[in-house]
């Protein structure tokens, strides 16, 4: 068996400990060979070299132990479950015993563990709890955790400070909390400040996989550059801002400085400027009135445009009118005609109903008439051969017993003709429940609409009365339940600044009735307008659509948006609005205090153009009897029946709903309308309910008829079958011919009067079914005419909306272009007048200037700058003239302030020197960031697909670095012939493989000085633990400045001889053990052992 170095954790338990001195020797010893046996370097800094553990999870001492500076094994077996029972007894009862079940580990976990809590990292991270209390030894009250990192050659930390190696030392308190204690080689605290921790960790590079790959640091020092950028920007910002103040001073200083020489030539200056100034006033007056003479020549050019378009928009608005007239008379005609062919359409309908039923009703009776003609003929041919045989029979021996079946084959046929007039009569009964079942059915189904319509009316007054009752404590909810709350947010956007206008709504809340009779006819002319919003401009209407939405669903409809411009007085309508003595327009029975409100109705509505005429025979008169009034398009009546010049429509509504000022009158009509129409749809249901008894009733009895018909028939076709088989009886015995031949001659007699009756039946059902297809050809002819009619009426319809809407936007347009022209002629007769006065001010300017200065000079400066150059130079001869301050002191003064001023300048120059080239750094090192990032994932990806190639697995790593995510999949054995498997699909030893596989892949790209595994092998087969060990022994072999700890439940007996390899071997735990002692054993004692 190959040698190999071994540590052993198994001891007896009275075996005596061995001596700290000799582990450290030991250790020693052990690194030294390993350094004078290659000519490989060692790890120097960052690998551990020994952990001790005191009072952590389940043991109460554990090493300390030392590990090898490359591959070291920690063996032992799983831990185990054993039970501990405390027993805690009371005053009361004796008997309580509390049972809890503990787990065990043997060691291994515990020293991994107790690494990951030891440098610092939380208690999630060890996946053995949320918390570092859980860790201390139950009945104990702290544990110690103590960790020694090798710290040797030029990379060490603090080499002067901590020596050859640092002691990390970790108390952790039963609440939770812990403190660290660092020490140098000789045992000396070094810190006890958890940053040194940290600063040693990042010296080492002891960190996760970004941290590792030393990805995550260059990200922090991008973030940290480009933070340190924006901080010398806002420098920057501060040293230009501090620059104007300095220039400001600066200029205040050399403009003193230049003052105490130059006081002559500013008084000088002063007279000069004065002059300038005296005719600049003159040029600036020139310049206004040319101005104002061009605005006046542009306005009175627009005033010309202004009337052509009111005269283009009058030809507009009258071929609009015109159209709309032409569509109105053709619609007409057509309603006429329409109206005119509807009654005799019914009428022709009802006679095609009850032609058909006739029709129907002959052809079952002749079709009737001619079974039973059929049926005779066949009882004609049978008795007709029957007679034949029976003359040729001369045998007269069976005459008796020809009788007797003779006298039977009469009784039946007795009996068939019983059973036949039960058919008929039972076949007549069918028809009659057939027809009243139908004819309960269509009643049925008559109610069951009606029944229907007055529950959606019912459903109608109830929601009214619902929000009828809900207005009389607020009377905006009559508008919409959300209209409150809409109008509440409304007023908190507006505090806030959100609206340059607050919105004005809902309309009808804003308007108040003169005449209460009037209201359903001003809400059928408003209609939707009442609970619509004004915006002064479309962001508003933004801004309202906005809150809407919080207040009304998806799928619901939304009061309308009116964007108009604010004003704040109303329209004067005075030359448009319709006029006459007796009735008012809407415009004038509305007090409506916001202007707002008015003009938005005028715009949308045209109320001053409609009147109200309670009468509805004295509105029809007024507006169709004779000429409509001037400006008058169409008026209302009280009931909310619309009238124009040429039609009349009625009213869908009986009430108003928005505008009623007696609620309660209103609520009562209401409530009473509700009982009625519930009492009506009780009684409705009453009255189906009988209906469905009735047709259950007739379906029972038609059942019973249809059972007894079909009975009947059965008994029939029996006797039938069973006179044939007698008349079929081959008889050799005379038989009394001349009954049969009285019977074929009755049965002739009967076929002649059937076939007569018949063919009356047919020339009646002829005649009716001419009369029948001459009712439908009428009826389908006028329903043809009705319906081109309809179809010529439809798209009229929607050719009078539309000129109608034209008609509307014409108007607008029309009263648009004569306000502009309005207010244009005013504005151009301001500045006529304006013109005025500004000439004779020039006249007065251009006397004063001459006073001034007589010759008239040429001045490039406006007058504003020249009353400020003149204000600051008296200001200077001013202060000159009250204090002459020491000359040397005014230039010192000026020659700092210069100084200062052109110090911050070049500062704030190599600062932008530096912002840009620092951004050009930045820009490279971003690109070889993501470079080095696309190289570290193909590096790790290539070593990932090598290590599966030993098992002829093939495997895809995906790094997504935007979401910080890795997915893996791995197919075993031929991965050219099989699909990409998820991890969750393999096998536990395939999936240990390919993770060990994962591991080694991330290894490969990681700085780390020493990595830790655990149980990597614990669900391969004996090969893939092969193949696995062989891989991490190559690896470690490589890289033998790295350290390797690798936990196992295996025995690890098939390891090759090697001083790098160390073996530590770990043995369960006794119950009640407190101390677990281990000895460093050689390979030869290993072997020996087992």
């Amino acid at each position: 068996m190959a040698k190999r170095k071994e540590e052993n954790f198994s001891s007896p338990k009275n075996a005596k400990r061995p001596r700290q001195e000799e582990l450290e020797d030991f250790d020693k010893d052990g690194d030294e060979d390993e350094c004078k046996g290659t000519t490989l370097t060692a790890a120097e800094v960052g690998i551990i070299e020994s952990i001790h553990l005191k009072n952590f999870m389940c043991h109460s001492m554990l090493g300390p132990f030392k590990f090898g500076s490359n591959v070291n094994f920690v063996v032992g077996n799983n831990g185990s479950w054993s039970a501990v029972v405390r027993s805690r007894l009371n005053a009361t009862s004796a008997s309580q015993v509390q049972a809890i079940l503990l787990f065990q580990p043997c060691g291994k976990s515990a020293v991994l563990t107790a690494l990951i809590v030891g440098l610092g990292g939380r208690a999630v991270a060890t996946n053995r709890g949320s918390s570092l209390k859980g860790f201390v030894k139950d009945g104990q009250n702290s544990a110690d955790i103590s960790i020694t990192l090798r710290n040797r050659g030029d990379d060490a930390f603090k080499a002067s400070v901590y020596g050859n190696s640092i002691l990390i030392q970790q108390h952790i308190s039963i609440d939770g909390s812990r403190s660290y204690k660092l020490k140098s080689a000789t045992g000396s605290v070094v810190s006890t400040r958890k940053e040194e921790l940290i600063a040693i960790l990042d010296h080492f590079n002891i960190q996760f996989f970004m941290k590792a790959t030393q990805l995550e640091q260059m990200k922090e020092d991008y973030s940290y550059i480009m933070e340190t950028k924006e901080r010398t920007k806002e420098q920057i910002h501060q040293g230009e801002e501090r620059l104007t103040e300095l220039k400001r001073q600066c200029v205040e200083k050399e403009e003193r400085f230049q003052s105490i020489a130059g006081l002559s030539t500013m008084k000088t200056n002063l007279e000069s400027l004065k002059h300038e100034m005296a005719w600049a006033v003159v040029n600036e007056i020139e310049k206004q009135l040319n101005a104002i003479r061009d605005n006046i020549k542009i306005g009175e050019d627009r005033a010309a445009r202004l009337d052509r378009k009111m005269e283009e928009q009058q030809v507009r608005l009258n071929e609009a009118e015109q159209k709309y007239k032409d569509i109105q008379d053709k619609l007409e005609k057509i309603s006429e005609e329409t109206n005119a062919r509807a009654p005799e359409c019914m009428a022709l309908k009802a006679d095609v109903v009850a032609k058909k039923r006739a029709y129907n009703e002959a052809e079952v009776l002749y079709n009737r008439s001619l079974n039973e003609y059929k049926a005779l003929k066949k009882d004609d041919e049978q008795l007709c051969k029957r007679i034949e045989e029976l003359k040729k029979s001369t045998d007269q021996s069976l005459e008796p017993e020809r009788l007797e079946r003779q006298k039977k084959i009469s009784w039946l046929k007795e009996r068939v003709k019983a059973f036949q007039n039960q058919e008929n009569s039972v076949n007549q009964e069918i028809e009659q429940f057939q027809q009243a079942i139908e004819k309960d059915k269509e009643e049925h189904g008559k109610i069951k609409r009606e029944e229907l319509d007055v529950k959606h009316a019912l459903s109608y007054n109830q929601r009214q009365l619902k929000e009828l009752k809900d207005s009389k404590t607020d009377r905006l909810k009559r508008f919409g339940p959300n209209v409150p709350a809409l109008l509440e947010a409304i007023d908190d956007a507006y505090r806030q600044g959100h609206f340059t206008y607050k919105p004005v709504g809902p309309l009808g809340a804003c308007i108040h009735l003169r005449d209460p009779e009037l209201a359903l006819a001003i809400e059928s002319c408003l209609k939707g307008l009442l609970q619509a919003y004004c915006c002064h401009n479309h962001a508003d209407e933004r801004v309202l659509q906005a809150l809407m939405k919080r207040f009304y669903l998806p799928g619901t409809s939304r009061p309308p948006i009116i964007v108009s411009e604010f004003r704040n007085e109303i329209y004067d309508v005075r030359h448009r609005a319709a006029y006459h003595p007796d009735f008012p327009t809407v415009l004038t029975a509305l007090e409506i205090d916001n202007a707002v409100v008015a003009n938005s109705l005028i715009d949308m509505r045209g109320i001053e153009t409609v009147l109200l005429i309670k009468n509805n025979s004295v509105a029809r008169a007024v507006m169709q009897s004779q000429k409509p009034p001037k400006n008058c398009r169409e008026a209302f009546t009280a009931d909310g029946d619309q009238v124009f010049a040429g039609r009349y429509y009625s009213s869908e509504n009986t009430r108003p709903k928005f505008l009623s000022r007696d609620v309660d009158s209103e609520i009562s009509d209401l409530e009473n309308e509700v009982e009625n129409k519930t009492a009506q749809i009780l009684n409705l249901q009453q009255h189906l309910s009988a209906l469905e008894k009735d047709i259950k009733h007739n379906e029972e009895l038609l059942k019973r008829c249809q059972l007894h018909y079909k009975e009947l028939k059965m008994k029939i076709r029996k006797n039938i079958s069973e006179i044939r088989e007698l008349e079929n009886i081959e008889e050799h015995q005379s038989v009394d011919i001349a009954t049969l031949e009285d019977e074929a001659q009755e049965n002739k007699s009967k076929m002649k009067m059937v076939e007569e009756h018949m063919e009356q039946q047919k020339e009646n059902m002829e005649h009716l079914k001419s009369l029948k297809i001459e009712a439908e050809n009428k009826y389908d002819a006028i329903k043809f005419k009705i319906n081109q009619l309809s179809e010529l009426a439809d798209p009229l319809k929607d050719e009078l909306n539309l000129a109608d809407s034209e008609v509307d936007n014409q108007k607008r347009g029309k009263r648009h272009y004569e306000e502009k022209q309005k207010e244009h002629l005013d504005t151009l007769n301001k500045k006529k007048r304006e013109l005025d006065m500004k000439e004779k001010e020039l006249e007065e300017k251009m006397s004063q200037a001459r006073q001034i200065c007589p010759e008239r000079i040429e001045v490039e400066k406006s007058a504003s700058i020249l009353d400020k150059e003149i204000n600051r130079l008296r200001q200077k001869i001013q202060a000159e003239h009250a204090s002459h301050g020491d000359r040397e002191e005014i230039m010192r003064q000026y020659q700092e302030a210069r100084e200062t001023y052109l110090d911050l300048d070049s500062k704030v120059r190599t600062l932008k020197k530096f912002i840009k080239l620092l951004g050009e750094i930045m820009e490279h090192r971003f690109k070889t960031y993501q470079q080095f990032r696309r190289c570290l994932t193909l590096r790790c990806k290539l070593y990932f697909d090598n290590l599966l190639s030993q098992r002829a697995y093939c495997g895809k790593m995906n790094f997504d670095h935007k979401n910080e995510t890795l997915s893996i999949s791995v197919q075993p054995g031929e991965g050219n012939k099989a699909a990409f498997s998820d991890m969750r699909a393999l096998s536990g030893g395939e999936r240990s493989f390919s993770t060990v596989c994962f591991i080694l892949s991330l290894w490969s790209i990681a700085e780390s000085p020493f990595r830790c595994l655990d149980e990597f092998d614990v669900y391969m087969d004996m090969v893939n633990r092969r193949i696995a060990m062989d891989l991490i022994l190559k690896m470690a072999d490589s890289q033998r400045f790295r350290q390797f700890i690798l936990l196992t439940p295996q025995s690890m007996s098939s390891l090759p001889s090697s001083k790098l390899i160390r073996i530590l071997r770990m043995s369960d735990p006794e119950r009640g053990q407190t101390t677990l002692p281990f000895r460093p054993v050689t390979q030869e004692e290993d072997d020996d052992q087992r």
